[in-house]
């Protein structure tokens, strides 16, 4: 069932420009596929959906890029617009960001599949990052420095 909702989600997004979540959900339904709106924020999730500006207008889409070079390029976009300071304390990242966005770039993080990252944990303006290792979390913070 999952795997061909998904399917479906995919078609629907290369077809045609669908610009909320509401609006996947009615295509959804006009295929004859009910979905809750919880599942379809994590089909959108699994399936690494992104927004694009189309016609000046934002839609959902697949990723263009892929592996390092996605990763590479999502990090950059999210620190230059939120991260200000990184600094480990062993196996732990803080991250600083500009008031209010320590969330969106912890959820970032979340959905990037990050190596050896455990986890996030953020609050108004920082980010704490649980690393596998000492080693990982500095390795992490050092590629974070070259990107300021």
């Amino acid at each position: 069932m999952k795997s061909a909702r998904q399917n479906v989600i995919l078609e629907i997004v290369t077809s045609r420009d669908i610009e909320t979540q509401n609006q996947l959900m009615q295509a959804l339904r006009e295929r004859g596929i009910n979905s809750t709106q919880a599942t379809l924020s994590r089909d959108i999730k699994e399936l690494r959906l992104v927004k694009e500006l189309s016609g000046g207008r934002y839609r959902y889409a697949l990723p263009t890029q892929s592996g390092a070079a996605e990763y590479g390029e999502r990090l950059r976009k999210i620190f230059r617009e939120s991260v200000v300071s990184c600094d480990t304390a062993m196996n732990l990242i803080v991250l600083k960001t500009l008031p209010g966005l320590a969330s969106a770039a912890s959820s970032a993080m979340d959905g990037m599949d990050i190596p050896d990252l455990v986890g996030t944990v953020a609050g108004d303006d920082t980010v704490f990052m649980a690393m596998r290792d000492v080693k990982s979390a500095e390795a992490f913070c050092g590629e974070v420095k070259k990107l300021f």
